[in-house]
């Protein structure tokens, strides 16, 4: 086995697409610092001062003067009241949520990113680990060593598991690294609060403890990799049942796009809950925000998550196993 699975890496990295993705990422997070850094500067200009107090209770007026509009809608009015809560609940405790630092420039990149960019990588190394080797003709070699099918497909299995630890440790890292150049390396032990919690329109505040900032990253960071490798479970089940490595791509791509459309839109189809794509922001529930439907948690969206990732594997074994490639 791990004979097989050094060959699926090379097979990998020979395509260079691991680094393609690392390439993006420092792009990306480089154009984020930039743009973090000037909106800090703009609202600091704006306000005449930097302390952190008076920029939140701007923002607080600012989230209250969204409420009085007749234009949002009904799900974007619950989404503000809690998010006010939360404000409101910072000033109360004197805790600064947006204090710079590398760290903290971490945090707010993989929650914005665990449903769609994070996703999205990983689509493009699991995509290919199977399908290319069917339209590619290569499987019928592959077949003809004497290992036995589903070793061969686990080897595969491996090596996706490794690729997408490989992306979630190089997006910390690398964010980490240019992020702090600009914004300081600081703040590993800043405290930061979580165990909010929301029931309908109210936030619920009993369980809100501090904890150091580098325990909730890695708490973040854990989440975060459980949805890539959902995500990358579900692309290698399509590699195995469609020998068109666009076709899987393009079934993958238009999942996750609906996925981001449906989680704002689905508050009142309760059995939309149950599809994968809707479950992938759980850092919102560490974070306290509202869920999608009424009724989700933390525990349910991994339970979700889970039985699909489970289901994707035994169709996969099961295809790949029976299939008559001659």
């Amino acid at each position: 086995m791990i004979n097989l699975v050094h060959n699926e890496m090379i097979k990998i990295t020979r395509k260079k697409r691991l680094f393609i993705v690392l390439a993006i990422v420092a792009v990306l997070v480089s154009l984020f610092t930039y743009a973090q850094m000037k909106e800090v500067k703009s609202l600091q200009e704006r306000l005449g001062t930097t302390d952190w107090r008076t920029q939140l209770q701007q923002e607080i007026i600012n989230t209250q003067n969204r409420l009085s509009s007749s234009s949002i809608s009904d799900e974007w009015r619950k989404f503000i009241k809690i998010r006010l809560s939360q404000q409101q609940y910072y000033l109360d405790h004197d805790i600064n949520p947006t204090a710079p630092g590398a760290p903290s420039f971490m945090r707010m990149f993989i929650e914005n990113s665990i449903d769609l960019f994070l996703p999205l990588m990983v689509m493009v190394i699991a995509a290919d680990l199977v399908s290319s080797e069917g339209s590619g003709g290569t499987i019928k070699l592959l077949l003809t060593r004497p290992v036995k099918r589903w070793k061969i497909l686990m080897s595969k299995y491996i090596s996706m598991m490794l690729s997408v630890s490989f992306i979630v440790l190089g997006v910390g890292i690398l964010s980490y690294l240019i992020s702090g150049i600009i914004l300081g390396y600081g703040g590993w032990t800043m405290p930061v609060l979580t165990g909010f919690s929301v029931v309908g329109e109210e936030l619920i505040t009993d369980n809100v403890h501090l904890i150091p900032q580098w325990q909730y990253l890695l708490m973040q960071f854990g989440l975060a990799w459980f949805v890539c490798m959902v995500v990358g479970t579900l692309t290698f089940m399509l590699s195995v049942l469609i020998r068109s490595t666009a076709a899987v791509m393009g079934i993958m791509l238009a999942a996750l796009i609906s996925g981001a459309i449906l989680s704002n839109m689905v508050s009142s189809w309760v059995s939309a809950k149950y599809f994968f794509m809707v479950n992938l922001r759980l850092t919102d529930y560490v974070r306290g925000m509202a869920p999608p439907i009424e009724g989700m948690n933390l525990g349910f969206s991994m339970s979700v998550l889970l039985v699909w990732a489970l289901v994707a594997l035994i169709v996969s074994f099961a295809t790949f196993t029976k299939r008559d490639v001659y």
